[in-house]
């Protein structure tokens, strides 16, 4: 989905003329005028109970290292080896760290051409604990949202600015998450970014340059999927050319711990987070839109969704998390709901229900406002649809009916959203807490482990 946004500005005459080369030089120069780092980030991805990867960007080209160290023992720190950065890659780096200590909390720093970056974050992880056979599981939290809007009036479409309220990532900081998990539309590639592979360094580096995300980046672990407007043009499918260079930007600017799963080319990635399973779903590469007439439209692709349904009956885990862009379960066949490929979602729901797999929470984006939807199984078991919509791209209300909307959890402004995850081993609660761009609570509701 893609409203019309933007303002147009004098400069965008003069920028006009200018290669995408020079206007990728001088950006960070322009947005980062008023931030003393010389790094956008660091931004560290899920840990896993020995390793972490660091990702960070330098404004120009660097050579950059990492230097980490148990909080309780800094005379044992280890600094890694040395990486240069280069212009093809957008000067961003990526640090694996380990072998770590499990649930062992760390700190770590930056260096850039020898000197540590001075930064108004103390930056650090904590490693995850080996639990399992040993106790419960501990509580924590994660944090979500989708539809990341960073106006820049030369390249924006003309009429009212689409992107604002910045300040909702300073709000999802100070709630402390032990990660966030971005569900697609992370940036918004326009018409010039998306046929190039300078366009899409381009594109990621202005958003991810914004002042106001620096302190996000930098608090807490990261996870993503994307949608339509980080893969390419609105509304994209699996038709769109420049797939592998979407991919390959995603993949740069995204510490996942891995990208890709056995038997599916796509964009599909999975994680334990303790007794949680993340499952990052591609709900692009093998898209084919609703109003095909000469083929079966579908947002997984049979390869994924068989390969979706192994991994959700071999989990063990409390709840199951399925991130993918565009609503599941919500009945109406509008927009990009899965709705409008009636048979790919009916497959994917009775597969569910056949193979008696517990605990499934879809976590969906796109729409550019907030709900919970719910779906009753014959043998009582229930599936969720919780939809956070939109971080600072404009928020709409809905207009169809959704049947299996829960009362009382339409949100039609900027929000976010957070899960916690708290009780003892086989009697978890995942508790769904709403909040505004200013971090005021909308509304909550509780789901016991089944």
């Amino acid at each position: 989905m893609y409203p019309n946004p933007g303002r147009h500005l004098k400069e965008a005459r003069h920028l006009c003329g200018m290669s995408r080369t020079v206007i990728f030089a001088t950006t960070l120069i322009v947005v980062n005028a008023t931030a003393q780092p010389t790094v956008n980030g660091p931004m560290a991805g899920p840990p896993d109970l020995m390793e972490i990867t660091i990702w960070m960007q330098c404004h120009s080209g660097c050579g950059a290292e990492v230097t980490y160290w148990p909080v309780n023992d800094a005379k044992n720190a280890v600094t890694t080896a040395q990486q240069r950065s280069s212009a093809d890659r957008g000067h961003a780096l990526e640090f694996r760290l380990g072998p770590l200590l499990p649930g062992t909390e760390y700190r770590y720093t930056v260096s850039v051409d020898g000197a540590k970056v001075p930064l108004p974050d103390t930056l650090g992880f904590t490693t995850q604990a080996l639990w399992k056979h040993r106790t419960d599981p501990p509580p924590f939290s994660l944090a979500l949202g989708s539809c990341t809007y960073v106006n820049e009036p030369a390249y924006d479409r003309p009429g009212r600015s689409y992107g604002g309220g910045y300040g909702i990532f300073d709000a999802i900081a100070d709630k402390g998450p032990d990660l966030m998990l971005w569900l697609g539309d992370n940036v918004y590639l326009r018409e010039p970014d998306w046929g190039s592979w300078s366009g899409f360094l381009y594109r990621y580096t202005h958003t991810r340059s914004t002042p106001e995300l620096q302190h996000l980046l930098r608090s807490t672990s990261h996870a993503a999927i994307w949608d339509d407007h980080d893969f390419g043009p609105n509304d994209g499918d699996g038709s769109f050319v420049g797939a592998k260079l979407a991919r390959e930007a995603f993949d740069l600017f995204w510490p996942n711990p891995t990208n890709g799963v056995p038997g599916v080319e796509g964009n599909t990635s999975m994680f334990s987070y303790y007794d949680v399973d993340l499952f990052l779903l591609d709900g692009r590469t093998f898209r084919v839109p609703g109003d095909m007439k000469t083929s079966e439209p579908a947002m997984l692709g049979k390869a994924q969704l068989d390969w979706l349904i192994r991994a959700l009956k071999y989990s063990d885990a409390s709840f199951k998390l399925v991130a993918v862009g565009s609503q599941v379960l919500n009945p109406a066949a509008v927009f990009e709901n899965m709705s409008t490929m009636p048979k790919e979602r009916d497959e994917l729901l009775r597969r569910i229900e056949e193979e008696g797999i517990k605990g499934v929470v879809f976590l969906t984006g796109d729409r550019h406002f907030t709900e919970l939807s719910t779906l009753k199984l014959k043998d009582g078991r229930t599936l969720y649809d919780l939809t956070t919509s939109p971080l600072t791209s404009g928020p709409y209300a809905p207009k169809e009916t959704n049947a299996l909307r829960v009362e009382g959890t339409v949100v039609d402004q900027r929000n976010f959203s957070t899960l916690e995850f708290s009780g003892t081993k086989g009697a978890r609660t995942m508790r769904i807490r709403v909040f505004d761009g200013t971090g005021t609570q909308l509304w909550e509701r509780s789901i016991a482990q089944e």
